[in-house]
């Protein structure tokens, strides 16, 4: 059902808060600040960009616009493909301070498949250099910390989804308006919310007249927005203290395109050429008391609000599809060619 598929999309964002015997994403804020901002940004990169890419698909399913007042109620999900590029980051590039050591040098992203190397981080921080811990009053402490796991086996097919579910309806003019909405769904630990709109016109008629044949052309302009936000759960274990734990990703996204469909009464191909574009930011928010040692006593390190991250992507979109027509009801599906290639389909209940 479309709210299993939504929970399905919001564990895809989840799943980096969840602590599997304490490797979840809180364990970044052991390294330096600057450090976990870029081991983050890393690890959460294919989420964040095949959100964006993903949640821009879909709007179109013919190139013909609706007549005034006739209307069409879409049910579709859109999957974003991961290359197994995306799999894994190196961390050498990232340039991180010489706070910090690892082996091996790669480690997952969410999207990655296996579990990350235990312990394969070892921080250091000199004595006496950290404001956070004790008033900046301490000795050299050290720790290792594990990243998280890779979660690419739980996900469908290995892949990012996002839900369509839209109204579009027949203006004069040629134009028609398409609407996203998705209030806010969920549960008190995990909720998204989607709002987005489109706007088609039709301009088959400027190619002089083709009104007679089965060709059709148009122009589409489309935004969304989406929220997504986790609550952070402490982890058992005396390591980390959470409080007030919260990741919250807010995701813009918009499309430019041109589309064109050859609509035959029962079957329609249709396809569309453009750019896609947008952006995302990843906050991680509350209290978290954090453990080192030097090896007799433990020390304390409290950070607040610790991580803010942000992520842009852009490119041009391919989409080629297929729709079929059982009287009111339609059923499509398109493949799209961008950063992440995507998978569209649903079903449409369809008037004038």
């Amino acid at each position: 059902s479309m709210k299993k598929y939504i929970l399905i999309l919001i564990s895809v964002f989840s799943l980096s808060f969840k602590t599997k015997a304490q490797d979840g994403i809180e364990n970044i804020l052991f390294a330096d600040i600057a450090d976990a901002n870029k081991l983050t940004t890393e690890y959460l990169r294919p989420v964040a960009e095949g959100f964006i890419l993903g949640m821009s698909n879909g709007w179109y399913h013919t190139a013909k616009v609706h007549k005034i007042l006739g209307f069409d109620i879409t049910i579709g999900a859109n999957l974003s493909m991961v290359s197994s590029s995306k799999e894994s980051f190196n961390v050498n590039p990232l340039n991180l301070s010489s706070r910090i050591t690892q082996n091996p040098a790669t480690s997952p992203t969410i999207l990655g498949s296996g579990n990350a190397v235990t312990n394969a981080f070892e921080v250091t921080i000199p004595a006496n250099s950290d404001p956070n811990i004790n008033g900046g009053n301490h000795p050299e402490l050290t720790r290792n910390f594990t990243m998280p796991d890779g979660f690419r086996d739980d996900l469908p097919m290995s892949s990012v989804p996002t839900p369509a579910v839209q109204v579009a309806l027949g203006l004069p003019g040629k134009f028609e308006v398409n609407l996203r909405f998705l209030p806010e769904v969920g549960n008190d630990e995990r909720k998204l919310n989607l709002f987005g709109l489109g706007i088609k016109k039709e301009i088959t008629r400027w190619f002089g007249p083709m009104d007679k044949t089965p060709l059709h052309i148009s122009l589409l302009g489309a935004f969304t927005n989406m929220k997504v936000s986790s609550i952070i759960e402490d982890p058992s274990g005396n390591d980390i203290n959470i409080t007030n734990g919260l990741g919250e990703m807010k995701l813009n996204s918009y499309t430019v395109q041109a589309l064109a469909s050859l609509n035959f009464p029962i079957i329609n191909i249709y396809g569309g050429f453009g750019y896609i574009g947008g952006s995302s930011s990843l906050d991680i928010a509350g209290r978290y008391e954090l453990q080192y040692s030097d090896g007799l006593t433990s020390y304390t390190r409290i950070l607040n609000n610790p991580i803010n991250l942000d992520y842009d992507v852009s490119g041009f979109t391919t989409t080629i599809g297929a729709r079929l027509s059982l009287g009111i009801f339609k059923i499509f599906g398109s493949y799209t060619l961008q950063e992440y290639n995507t998978l569209n389909a649903g079903i449409s209940f369809s008037i004038r």
